[in-house]
C-alpha cells in the first residue's frame, strides 16, 4: 500500500531524528565532561598529566561522535525525504487512478441503461396499438393504447411518462394520464426531441436530448424518441412520433450511491455526472444540477485523475455501448484530501 511507504517513511524519520537527538546530546555531554577534565588536569599540575591525556582522548570521541551524528543526518534527510514524496505520489496515483476507475464504472451504467431505453422506444414504436392509434385516431385505439402504456410504464418504473403524439406534434396519448392529465392534447411540436424523431431516417434510428428540467412532468428527465412509421415498418412513412421520459434524478442518484467507496470516503467524496460542456448533469450530493459547470482538465485523455489544491479529480469519458455511441458525457469523482 503506498499509504504504507508514507507511514513507513514518517516513521524512520521519527526514529532517526530521536536517535541523532540522542547522539548529539551525548556528544555535547561528553564534551562538555573532556573539557572539564582537562581543566582540572591543568590545576594538577604535573600529577595530572596522565589524566589530561585521557580527557583530549575523550574530547577527540566526542568530536566524532558529533561528526558522525551531522553526517547521518546530512546523508538520511533526503533520503527519508524521498522516501516521503515517492510515497505521497504513489498514494496520488493510486488514488487518482482509483478515482477515475471509479467514474468510468458510473458513466458505463448509465450508458448500459440509455441503451436499453433506445431499445425500448424503437421497439415500442412498432407496437401495433400504439400504430393503429396514430393511424386511425379512433377513440377505442386512443383508449386501447392508452392502456398499453400504462402496463409498459407499470413494468419499467424507470420512466416517469411515455407519449404518442400524431405528425404535427399533438399529444394523442400517454401511459399515465391520472398522474399527467394535461399531457393529451398539448402540442410539442416545438420540442426538440419531437423534431428530431420525426426526421429520423428509419425505424432502426432514433432521437436523444440532454436531461432537462420537465415542467410538464415535474422532474429532470432525459428523452429517447422515435417516428411512429405507417404499417409498423422500418421504411415506413412517419406519422407521429413516440417519446420516452426516463426518470433521470433517483436512477442516477442509485448509480452514484452504488459506487463502491469506503463509509470514511464518501463523506470526502462528490461523485458527478457532467455532459460534454463540464454541466453538471447528476451529483451524489444533489447540489449543482443543470446549474453547475466544470472545467475538467483532460489534457485530451479520456480517462484519467490529477490534483487541484487540496482535491484529487479524478474522469472518465463515455465510451458508449453496444449501439448507443453517447453524448460525450463524463463520470466524475472529486476527493478532498
Amino acid at each position: 500500500m503506498p499509504e504504507r511507504v508514507v507511514a513507513l517513511a514518517e516513521a524512520v524519520d521519527a526514529q532517526s531524528s530521536s536517535r541523532l537527538r540522542d547522539l548529539d546530546t551525548i556528544a555535547r555531554m561528553t564534551r562538555m565532561l573532556a573539557l572539564n577534565a582537562l581543566v582540572e588536569a591543568a590545576r594538577a599540575g604535573e600529577a595530572g598529566r596522565g589524566f589530561a591525556v585521557v580527557a583530549e582522548e575523550v574530547k577527540q570521541i566526542a568530536e566524532r561522535a558529533a561528526a558522525i551524528s551531522t553526517g547521518l543526518s546530512e546523508e538520511l534527510g533526503p533520503t527519508v525525504a524521498e522516501l516521503r514524496d515517492l510515497g505521497a505520489r504513489l498514494v496520488s496515483q493510486v488514488r487518482g487512478q482509483r478515482l477515475a476507475d471509479l467514474a468510468l464504472n458510473a458513466i458505463e451504467l448509465v450508458d448500459r441503461n440509455l441503451y436499453e431505453r433506445t431499445c425500448d422506444v424503437r421497439w415500442w414504436a412498432t407496437d401495433a396499438a400504439v400504430v393503429d392509434a396514430v393511424t386511425s385516431f379512433d377513440p377505442q385505439a386512443l383508449t386501447t393504447v392508452t392502456q398499453r402504456l400504462g402496463v409498459i410504464l407499470r413494468n419499467y418504473t424507470v420512466y416517469l411518462d411515455l407519449w404518442i403524439t400524431d405528425a404535427t406534434g399533438r399529444v394523442l396519448a400517454n401511459a399515465a394520464p391520472d398522474r399527467w392529465p394535461g399531457v393529451v392534447g398539448s402540442d410539442v411540436s416545438g420540442q426538440r426531441w419531437f423534431r428530431d424523431a420525426v426526421a429520423t431516417p428509419d425505424g432502426d434510428a432514433y432521437a436523444v436530448q440532454d436531461v432537462t428540467a420537465s415542467a410538464a412532468l415535474g422532474s429532470t428527465v432525459a428523452t429517447y424518441a422515435t417516428a411512429v412509421r405507417r404499417g409498423g415498418q422500418t421504411d415506413g412513412e412517419a406519422i407521429g412520433a413516440l417519446g420516452v421520459f426516463f426518470d433521470w434524478a433517483p436512477q442516477t442518484r442509485a448509480i452514484l450511491d452504488g459506487l463502491r467507496l469506503a463509509d470514511d470516503e464518501r463523506a470526502t467524496t462528490r461523485a458527478l455526472l457532467l455532459d460534454a460542456t463540464g454541466l453538471v448533469l447528476a451529483a451524489s450530493d444533489g447540489a449543482g444540477v443543470l446549474t453547475e459547470r466544470l472545467e475538467l482538465r483532460t489534457d485530451g485523455e479520456t480517462s484519467g485523475a490529477y490534483l487541484d489544491g487540496g482535491r484529487t479529480i479524478g474522469f472518465a469519458r463515455t465510451p458508449g455501448y453496444e449501439t448507443y455511441q453517447g453524448l460525450g458525457w463524463y463520470g466524475c469523482l472529486i476527493q478532498e484530501r
